[in-house]
């Protein structure tokens, strides 16, 4: 099993209230892309439901530079309806999902949690992850 050092919460960059399936996604990074697979391990649709992408073992393909320590977790939405924006369009069954998860992965493998932003000039994923979610980074 690969070292897990962080946690790395994304956005689809897609406007808010648009579901858009894990299929969907793994379309644009296999056919779009050309990468092997989708790029994050765990997608999170509008509904709150957990969906698996990339295996665990396998490092992803969602932070340059940070790929082979981190877990990749992407929410569907980040953008507002006219895409002109970053927006947090989370629903509440994504924060709760995501907050679950998160705990999951945390005592699982350990890490810190981040925002891609954290590492990017992006504004990915359209809210302060580190800060929001430093209770569970600082768990044990």
């Amino acid at each position: 099993m690969r070292k897990i050092n962080k946690i790395i919460v994304h956005c689809s960059a897609t406007p808010e209230c648009r579901d858009v399936s894990p299929e969907e996604i793994t379309r644009w990074h296999v056919e779009d892309n050309g990468w092997s697979d989708v790029g994050y391990h765990f997608i999170i649709t509008l509904d709150g439901v957990v969906h698996f992408g990339r295996e665990v073992e396998r490092a992803g393909a969602h932070v340059r530079g940070h790929n082979s320590d981190s877990i990749g977790v992407c929410y569907v939405g980040g953008m507002d309806a006219d895409m002109k924006s970053a927006k947090d369009t989370r629903t509440e069954e994504q924060k709760e999902a995501l907050v679950d998860l998160l705990c999951e992965l945390k005592d699982t493998y350990g890490g810190e949690i981040y925002g891609h932003r954290d590492f990017s000039s992006k504004e990915c994923p359209s809210f302060d992850a580190k800060k929001e979610y430093e209770n569970i980074s600082n768990r044990y």
